[in-house]
């Protein structure tokens, strides 16, 4: 039977609409999603997003406002493979090992879990390093970050490599 080009037409958009619906339907369920927890979740990629981008530039002042007096950032390199980390960083240590550090950081994938005051986001980081190709160092590592919201502001309280980094070529 040969279709029409209308009939093909209106059988290829009902299809379209039906795994469209069957898309969004499985993106929706898949998703944890506290109640009420929407708008907060948007909050904290829009705040991580900020965070990389401070990290990129070493702008160590927006970084000491927004990570707590307590945060540490666990680097992961050894101890993916049961051994212990490579190094915690306290808050100091960290932000005094920013400056010049990066060349390009990139959140390649992102999910947020909302607990009222408490956040929790797991994610994947592209980045980069070095200016000049004897120098450059691409890699990527994934994450577990632990946010809470005090005073009405989202704070940063933890870091930790869960795996990584994994050099990129």
């Amino acid at each position: 039977m040969r279709w029409s080009a209308s009939v093909y037409g209106v059988a290829r958009s009902s299809l379209l609409v039906s795994a469209a619906t069957v898309v969004v339907v499985s993106a929706v369920s898949a998703q944890e999603r506290p109640v009420g927890a929407g708008g907060a979740k948007a909050e904290l990629i829009a705040f991580e997003r900020e965070i990389e981008a401070a990290v990129l530039r070493a702008d160590v002042s927006f970084l000491d406002r927004v990570c707590t007096d307590d945060f540490t950032y666990t680097h992961g390199d050894g101890w993916t493979s049961g051994g212990p980390p490579l190094s915690v960083d306290t808050k100091a240590d960290w932000l005094e090992s920013l400056p010049g550090r990066y060349t390009m950081r990139d959140v390649e994938t992102e999910h947020v879990e909302v607990h009222g005051d408490v956040a929790i986001t797991t994610g994947r980081v592209l980045a980069r390093q070095g200016s000049t190709v004897a120098t450059r160092r691409a890699f990527s590592f994934w994450y577990v970050r632990v946010y809470e919201r005090r005073d009405g502001q989202w704070r940063y309280l933890s870091h930790r490599t869960v795996r990584g980094p994994v050099s990129e070529q």
